[in-house]
């Protein structure tokens, strides 16, 4: 179950600089706008420490970390839900996101200059947003035109559904965003075959000078203070500083990048982790002499469907999950002392798996 993330921003706001950061695909980047007018996917290798400490002890033959599915969105601007600039061709990436991250330019650069001629994230981001609600405004129009036509034979349901949908529809004309509309959550299903751009989970991304990567600036302290209240998560990326860092093929030399730079880890791990964190994700192991393997699922997903990320035959044909906790693996040493301490467990169809619980799949086809 990959995670989909998309990278959106105005033009010169640094997303394809951040793109290649994390990804094994790498965009063109250019100080003009409009340089790409299609989308740059790539794949993101989710870093955890967990999975190479039970190689240390498993000795597999080769490690496979859990992956993001990332996409470049080219650059938008206004008017873009009307056809300027990039106009549309970005509406499907974006619909087929899990969640967005939302790159706002907190940096000064005269060699890049910004198309409103100056530097203000709070601006950039409302603008952004005004395109995706007239997307969605517009989606939402087309779906009452058609149960209006259907509920002229009086079928109440429909009725309800375009009254939910009316509710919607004044919400984002009132520029707010669908995942916050005052609906009940029971009347949600209402939009769900729509896949609102506004409704989507979003991570902001304050994208800063080299200079400011730790503390921000005041670009960045304005956005977060704009932002304040709101249930959502703000990061602050350096991401041209983060590029140079990627470019590097000794980890030792990452590791004084980073210290010259006064950061713990690169920023693209945190926002790995606010995505996760975001879309209530957990990753589980499974161990043994040809792999050890992360893989990634929702909080409270049972055992039989967590084989079934695994591979569909293992769901089908599942029998039980033999359970190891990655403290005990660590600590104890072995499956072998796991058993013997008691800390090898045999569950059923009914077990929640748990955020670093190492699965041994039983299963019969």
């Amino acid at each position: 179950m990959p995670l989909h993330c998309g990278i959106v921003g105005l033009p010169n706001s640094g997303k394809s600089t951040l793109f290649n950061c994390v990804s094994n695909t790498k965009a063109q980047t250019s100080p003009f706008a409009y340089t790409s007018n299609k989308s740059n996917i790539g794949v993101v290798r989710v870093p955890d420490p967990r999975l190479f400490e039970i190689d240390k002890i498993i000795k597999a033959a080769k490690v496979v970390p859990t992956t993001i599915e990332i996409v470049d969105i080219p650059g938008l601007a206004r008017g873009s839900s009307r056809g300027e600039g990039v106009g549309n061709s970005f509406l499907s990436d974006i619909r087929n996101a899990d969640a967005l991250i939302h790159i706002v330019r907190c940096f000064e650069d005269e060699n890049m200059p910004h198309l409103d001629g100056s530097v203000d994230p709070v601006r950039d981001k409302e603008a952004l947003e005004l395109e995706l609600q007239v997307k969605d405004i517009d989606s939402i129009d087309r779906k009452i035109l058609r149960l209006e036509k259907l509920a002229k034979s009086g079928d109440k349901l429909l009725r309800r559904q375009i009254e939910i949908l009316q509710v919607y529809k004044q919400h984002l004309e009132s520029f707010g965003m669908a995942r916050n509309a005052p609906v009940d959550e029971n009347d949600t299903y209402v939009i769900d075959d729509l896949f609102l751009l506004t409704e989507k989970p979003v991570i902001y991304v304050c994208n800063v000078d080299n200079a400011s990567a730790v503390k921000g600036n005041k670009h960045s302290q304005a956005f977060q203070a704009a932002l304040n209240g709101e249930n959502t998560q703000v990061l602050v990326i350096a991401a041209e500083a983060e590029a140079e860092i990627a470019e590097l093929d000794s980890e030792e030399d990452r590791e004084v990048f980073l210290q010259d730079m006064g950061l713990e880890e690169p920023g693209v791990n945190k926002l790995i982790r606010a995505a996760y964190e975001l879309l209530e994700l957990e990753t589980f192991f499974t161990a043994g002499p040809k792999e050890v393997r992360a893989w990634t699922i929702r909080k409270g997903t049972l055992a039989p469907q967590a084989a079934g990320v695994i591979h569909s035959d293992l769901e089908r044909g599942f029998i039980r999950a033999e359970v190891m906790k990655y403290h005990d693996f660590i600590t104890l040493g072995s499956e072998h002392a796991c058993r013997e301490a008691g800390k090898f467990a045999i569950e059923g169809k009914n077990y929640l798996v748990k955020d670093g619980d190492i699965l041994h799949i039983r299963f019969n086809v």
